[in-house]
């Protein structure tokens, strides 16, 4: 009986652990013993060996043909058979976790995970059991039709509130979220608790003063403000500077404007707050002012402004570093934060301001459409004082966090995030993302519980704080993680701002994620067109064209493409021709929102779900996952002809871009030996399917430069990163070589053309797998 129970005990977990029929002639490797059952209609015989080696008795008895003894035989053997079956069957059960059990407890092994599928040695272990059920076309269905039944507009009715970070309402609205999540029965509920710096209006309010010939008039005393800038006061002539775009204070210069020591007063749009005060720093500004022209804004003249003027992402005062209370950090700050001070005003004041500016006309398409006309300024006469009293202080925040556990590997997930917090109301900064990541939490939980999808990794809901301080919940959790999220995490979808009009769609996305992207936009319908798909309504094949557009660093998804090396993706539902106005006010409500989309704002949202949920399905439902890591062959081909340009100024100087071609030229290689590989390699094999997914996911990474310090230089991608070791600064020195009046330091540029090398030809040993099978040789 032991014998019995044991064989059939090693069929369901001895090793190899693969799920096959039962047969009463199975032997165990390792066992002398044996069970050998034989019943034939003629004959039996009768002679049983000894199985430790005993001696064969040689005679054949003639069994014996009696009905009782036949009788008798059959009943032991299906007694013997049923008892060992029974057994066996117990002693596998009872070490299987039910769901309740296994997904109950955070700490335990989850349902479905490797330990209870893989063997020890699962190289050669094919997952039949664990597979996807649903097909693909039944997983879509699914989806949407629940989508069908969630209501967005009231969900993003109950997170539009006054809920800046760190404050109570913001603990509230984490508690909300984790109850949610709670509720809706994921696997695992969790929060991550930081202490951040954050800047807020001070006990002495700001004030902007016009000092004319005569007595002080008080322009404002705001009751905006932009976190992050520098507390003081600054006095001097004020210059109108358009956008403060680099463009714009070179085209001052060329106007013989001098910006040296002024007040710059600046128009919102195009660039970032952060940008705009980092311009007018370089060019030694004494002061920003920020307005909202009627041109690009159309709302209340007398609205408030809220924003941040770090040039950077997370806490300022702990750069490169995770902002947990048991750190000790020395004083510290980001390269990011402007040393000048910083205000935004209403457009009333701003056109009280204009109104005394004299002055060069300012040239026609810096006009916008304030009443008083656009002069340059840069009149002694018309001098203006900004006194900014922010004050800096330590904040809790929580960032909040719920999983559905993959059932092959438990370990690789893709992270969707939105943040939480906001200034106002934040109908569509905040309360969009927040809407759609708890729809989707409980959506795709459903299907995975109720209809049977067994993903095969995991999918990972972030809720973050403190987005509008520049994603510093999110790149706390980054720095907090840093060493270990790039094997984990192969991709982020940001939900933020995903609803804000309705007549078109934008996104920003690493390469690695335009394919899936695109294959998305042909399945998910248009929701001001039933009839036609999102990619039919965007141009077809020229969709790329019509919907990508640049990511930058106020983008949420930034600090995950840029810091982390994780493929990241943000999108919107937007309207032709203009940007939403409402962000860092109180007039982005739900009454606007609903205005921006025609009163439709949950079937935008259903849209909106269903492209981040099937994004979502296809990331965790294939076996190999959906990055597409050739299409980084063309951004680099693409920058080497930019470099190619230069060829015969870098032959004078010594230099020559041979090395980096031949590494370029191995990264493709690279990217085609790895699709010979996964055309050659059974996928259902679990062992070769997750190598294969560990290079494909770590690509990004490796354009993250590893010669810079995340903690001087935190964006160290060389393609979306910030600093002098990205491909933009190289190709502005490059352009160096062609200026007469500037002088190029070559040892910089020696040094920029040589880890740029590096990096992309570490990026191309990465992708060629095992270091045998990388050849250098050039």
């Amino acid at each position: 009986m032991d014998t019995a129970r044991s064989t059939i005990y090693n069929l369901f977990r001895g090793e190899p652990s693969t799920y096959t029929r039962f047969s009463l002639a199975q032997h165990m490797e390792g066992d002398n013993s044996q069970v050998e059952m034989k019943l034939s209609n003629s004959e039996m015989d009768d002679e049983v060996g000894n199985s430790m080696g005993g001696h064969r008795d040689p005679r054949i008895m003639k069994p014996k043909h009696s009905p009782k003894n036949i009788c008798f035989m059959i009943v032991c053997t299906l007694l013997i058979f049923l008892i060992g079956f029974l057994i066996g069957y117990l002693s596998y059960r009872g070490r299987m976790p039910t769901r309740e059990q296994g997904c109950s407890n955070a700490d335990s092994v989850s349902c479905g995970t490797t330990e209870e599928l893989l063997s020890e040695d699962d190289s050669d272990t094919t997952l039949e059991a664990a597979q996807p059920v649903l097909e693909w076309k039944q997983l879509k269905e699914l989806l949407k039709n629940k989508f069908l039944v969630s209501s967005f507009e009231s969900r993003i009715r109950a997170f539009s509130a006054n809920h800046e970070a760190g404050s109570e309402g913001d603990q509230r609205l984490a508690l909300s979220v984790y109850n949610e999540f709670k509720n809706i029965g994921l696997d695992s509920v969790w929060n991550d608790e930081h202490y951040v710096k954050l800047q807020s209006l001070g006990s002495t309010p700001n004030k902007v003063t016009f000092l004319g010939s005569g007595i002080p008039e008080v322009i404002e005393v705001p009751k905006g403000y932009l976190a992050y800038s520098a507390a003081g006061q600054a006095t001097g002539k004020l210059v109108y500077a358009n956008y403060g775009r680099e463009e714009d204070f070179k085209k001052l210069t060329s106007l013989d404007i001098t910006v040296n020591g002024s007040v710059v007063i600046v128009r919102g749009g195009q660039i970032s707050f952060a940008a705009k005060v980092a311009n007018a720093q370089k060019v030694k500004a004494a002061a920003v002012l920020i307005y909202l022209d009627p041109a690009d804004y159309n709302m209340p003249e007398n609205t408030d402004v809220f924003g941040h003027v770090h040039l950077g992402t997370g806490d300022p005062y702990t750069p490169g570093f995770p902002s947990f209370n048991h750190t000790q950090f020395p004083p510290a700050q980001s390269s990011g934060l402007p040393s000048i001070p910083a205000q935004t005003i209403t457009t009333n004041s701003a056109r009280r301001l204009m109104s005394k500016m004299t002055g060069q006309p300012a040239p026609s398409e810096w006009k916008g459409t304030l009443s008083p006309p656009y002069n340059l300024g840069n009149d002694d006469n018309v001098q203006v004082k900004v006194e900014v009293n922010n004050e800096v202080a330590e904040k809790r925040i929580l960032n909040v966090f719920g999983v559905v556990k993959g059932l092959i590997d438990p370990d690789h997930y893709v992270v969707i995030g939105a943040q939480r917090d906001s200034w106002g109301p934040g109908a569509a900064k905040s309360a969009v993302g927040t809407s759609l990541l708890v729809e989707m939490a409980k959506a795709l939980s459903d299907l995975v519980v109720k209809d049977g999808y067994k993903p095969r990794r995991s999918i990972v809901f972030a809720s973050w704080s403190a987005g509008d301080f520049g994603s510093v919940g999110a790149t706390e959790w980054l720095e907090g993680y840093l060493s270990v999220l790039h094997l984990k995490a192969f991709a982020y979808i940001n939900l933020d701002a995903a609803v804000l009009g309705s007549q078109t769609f934008k996104a920003s996305a690493s390469p690695m994620l335009y394919t899936l992207l695109g294959n998305t936009l042909k399945e998910v319908s248009s929701p001001l067109d039933s009839s036609k798909t999102l990619y039919q309504k965007l141009g077809a094949d020229s969709w790329e064209k019509q919907t990508i557009v640049p990511m930058t660093m106020d983008d949420a998804s930034y600090a995950f493409q840029a810091f982390s090396g994780i493929p990241s993706v943000s999108f919107s539902f937007t309207n032709d021709g203009d940007t939403y106005p409402y962000f860092g006010t109180k007039e982005d409500n739900l009454s606007n929102l609903n205005s921006r989309t025609g009163n439709r704002i949950d079937d935008i949202a259903r849209a909106a779900a269903n492209v981040a949920g099937q994004m979502v399905l296809r990331l965790t439902h294939d076996h190999q996952l959906s990055l597409d890591f050739d299409r980084y062959n063309g951004e680099l081909f693409s920058f080497v002809l930019k470099i190619n340009r230069f060829a015969k100024q870098l032959k004078k100087a010594g230099l020559t871009i041979k090395w980096l071609s031949s590494a370029r030229g191995d990264f493709d290689r690279a990217t085609e030996t790895l699709k010979n590989n996964i055309l050659n390699s059974d996928l259902n094999n679990a062992g070769i399917c997750r190598a294969i997914n560990e290079r494909i996911m770590r690509v990004e990474y490796h354009f993250l430069s590893p010669y810079v310090s995340p903690k001087d230089t935190p964006f160290r991608h060389i393609f979306y990163g910030s600093g002098p070791h990205t491909l933009m600064s190289l190709l502005e020195n490059l352009n160096l070589l062609n200026s007469t009046t500037t002088n190029l330091n070559m040892d910089v540029l020696r040094n920029q053309l040589a880890l740029a090398t590096w990096t992309i030809q570490g990026a191309a040993n990465a992708l060629s797998g095992d270091i045998w099978d990388i050849d250098n040789e050039f």
